[in-house]
């Protein structure tokens, strides 16, 4: 099982938007954005949260529900050790900004 919380917040530890987190689970914006949008536990359909978790998983993410050792014991979100990025098929990556192509933006 996985919350919305859970979710979002495995996002923002692996730095990648709902896009991304689609293209990683072979799954739709909105499908993540349906999901991202429950309230508590996710429901929907078990093939599409079997791709998100396992996806999550393999990305260095570990899912903490309630029971399992933590040192809080609530449900969470941890990234395991020296995990790599998560490989994106077919994203372009992103140049990093300069001070000066800032300084034209402004």
């Amino acid at each position: 099982m996985i919350t919305a919380n859970q979710l979002r917040a495995a996002r923002a530890l692996l730095n990648i938007d709902q896009r991304q987190t689609a293209e990683l689970a072979g799954l739709s914006v909105p499908t993540i954005q349906r999901m991202e949008a429950s309230d508590g536990v996710i429901r929907g359909n078990v093939d599409s949260l079997m791709k998100l978790v396992s996806a999550l998983e393999n990305a260095g993410i570990e899912l903490i529900n309630p029971g399992v050792t933590s040192s809080a014991g609530g449900r969470g979100v941890r990234l395991r050790e020296h995990v790599a990025k998560p490989k994106m098929k077919n994203m372009k990556q992103s140049k990093p900004s300069t001070p000066r192509s800032l300084e034209r933006v402004r």
